[in-house]
């Protein structure tokens, strides 16, 4: 077993103080270059698919698997930065793209959401079945990080079979604290609305497609998640309604059954989750390493001098990831 050196405990550059600022400016403003990548779709019995964005490494080398955040993908910042990472190591490293979150619609009356753990079972399933003795790593930034969460807890020591590490970041832990905080203030301004553009878009071209189940001109007024998540995304999933989602998806009330190696990473100045309802070391199991450093913002972390760059988060995922035995 290799033996972990001490954790490099994150700091924000003096130039980029604040949340927000960390948030936004990692977003639009530091550049990580496109890899070349290939694309694997999988066919699922519903009828459905899910495509898979691949770096190919050395033969039994071990396989990092991320879930994207909301409307995120193979071309998020964190995506392609933690995908150049495991390049560089000559590991394989595939973007599990959720429903229809690749570049085109998915087909079914259904979309993705903070806790679809049976979607993140298929896809765990499938990328063990092409590597079945290398050692696989999951990687869950926020929505994909509560989801993966969310499963890891479920699944208990079955994980095992699955995933010898994981890792999230930025999870919204408890997604009641932040679909009340997104939808307050400046966060309901920019972060909300932004997000709102494209998952209105595609719930309206749903809408269109299966008349009769969702309401399109209460989709299209819509300006909140709690709306949103009531119209669309409970309706789609078996829901009563916003409320009830955030309660039954949120995985913080499971990260005491996590026995897969875990490591939970949340800076407390995140704009999308309040630092008050992050979980304390009594609420998660021994296998569960909680990190909360006081700044790096929402899937943030930036460092060095400006204009900045993104390397310490994907050092410090491989570094944990290194810890394992393989």
């Amino acid at each position: 077993m290799k033996h972990a050196t001490e954790a490099e405990p994150y700091r924000a550059p003096a130039w980029l103080p604040g949340g927000h600022l960390q948030t936004i400016y990692t977003s639009l403003f530091i550049h990580v270059p496109p890899l070349a990548t290939r694309r694997e779709r999988l066919e699922l019995p519903d009828g459905d698919f899910l495509d898979f964005d691949w770096v190919d490494g050395r033969d039994g080398a071990p396989v990092v698997v991320l879930f994207h955040g909301l409307e995120g993908s193979a071309d998020s910042h964190y995506a392609r930065d933690l995908m150049a990472h495991a390049r560089a190591r000559g590991w394989h490293g595939v973007v599990a793209h959720f429903r229809g979150c690749s570049g085109e619609d998915n087909r079914l009356p259904r979309a993705y959401f903070a806790g679809d753990s049976e979607d993140v079972e298929r896809i765990l399933r499938h990328i063990k079945s092409l590597h079945a003795v290398a050692p696989v790593y999951a990687v869950g930034v926020s929505l994909g990080g509560n989801a993966l969460l969310k499963w890891l807890g479920e699944a208990g020591e079955t994980a095992r079979e699955r995933v010898a590490s994981a890792a999230a970041v930025s999870a919204p832990l408890d997604l009641s604290a932040a679909g009340d905080a997104l939808d307050r203030g400046f966060n309901r301004r920019v972060y909300t609305a932004r997000f709102l553009v494209t998952l209105k878009a595609k719930a309206l071209r749903k809408a269109a497609l299966f008349p009769g189940m969702l309401d399109a001109k209460a989709i299209a007024a819509a300006t909140t998640f709690r709306e949103f998540d009531t119209l669309v995304t409970a309706r789609l999933h078996g829901f009563r309604d916003a409320d009830d989602y955030w309660l039954r998806a949120s995985s913080k009330p499971l990260l005491k059954a996590i026995t897969v190696p875990t490591l939970v990473i949340n800076a407390r100045n995140d704009p999308f989750l309040p630092a008050w309802a992050l979980p304390g070391r009594d609420q998660v199991s021994p296998a569960v390493t909680l990190e909360q450093p006081e700044t790096g913002g929402h899937v943030a972390f930036p460092s060095g001098p400006f204009p900045g760059n993104l390397d310490w988060l994907p050092r410090r995922l491989i570094q944990h990831f290194d810890s394992r035995t393989w």
